[in-house]
């Protein structure tokens, strides 16, 4: 039976409920187009969270793998087809979950500047949409543990040539962190709709070797 890893992130600074972890939890034992789904949350600090996921793929060897994170400030599921060779939380004003503030540094010294996600991401978005649920393409994903993690996973995979396909979905604010006075008037999405936008994504995933063609039009500017 083919196999999907979700991986989401628990709490951080700017996130005291993580939309990563509870829609991560919400998929965890289902079936989706045939294939297995097992969750894991890893820790939300550079390194870190490349160890833990790689020990998740050395034990469950997944056939693709879905990571999750929180994108405050978006109001749409956005799939990220880029991951850049690039550490920078300073700008942020933040810290990692262990208390490490980056400024610049890469995650692999000898790694290519980016990676391409190897997941069918507009069939992913597409399916999204044919769900109901809003989602689009994204080529930023930020210089925090998000795109880390997306990056040293798909530097792993690529270095050990693992038959994986692997990509990144970022999640809006949960409504009860929208409704904090910090962030009032920022867009937000149930964990029910994330996981059912999630869940759609999983399918094309599964069920597609190949992206679509498909051209649609995207809201989202970066």
């Amino acid at each position: 039976m083919t196999k999907v890893l979700v991986t989401g992130f628990g709490p951080y600074a700017m996130a005291p409920v993580n939309p990563a972890q509870l829609t991560a939890e919400a998929l965890d034992g289902r079936t989706i187009a045939g294939a297995s789904v097992v969750s894991r949350i890893v820790p939300g600090a550079y390194f870190e969270a490349v160890a833990a996921t790689v020990a998740a793929v050395e034990e469950q060897h997944p056939d693709v793998l879905i990571m999750l994170g929180e994108f405050g400030g978006r109001a749409v599921i956005t799939v990220e087809r880029l991951a850049q060779n690039l550490n920078d939380c300073a700008r942020y004003g933040v810290a990692d979950t262990a208390g490490k503030v980056l400024s610049g540094e890469p995650t692999a010294v000898d790694g290519p500047v980016a990676y391409w996600a190897t997941t069918p991401n507009r069939a992913m978005v597409s399916a999204m949409r044919r769900a109901g649920v809003p989602a689009d393409l994204s080529d930023a994903a930020g210089t925090f543990v998000c795109n880390h993690l997306m990056y040293g996973m798909l530097h792993h995979i690529a270095t050990k040539e693992l038959p994986i396909r692997a990509g990144w979905i970022h999640l809006p604010f949960l409504p009860e962190v929208a409704a904090r006075e910090e962030n009032l008037g920022a867009p937000s999405m149930s964990v029910q709709t994330s996981a059912a936008g999630v869940a759609a994504a999983i399918e094309a995933a599964v069920t597609r070797t190949e992206d679509s063609t498909e051209v649609f039009l995207s809201r989202l500017q970066i």
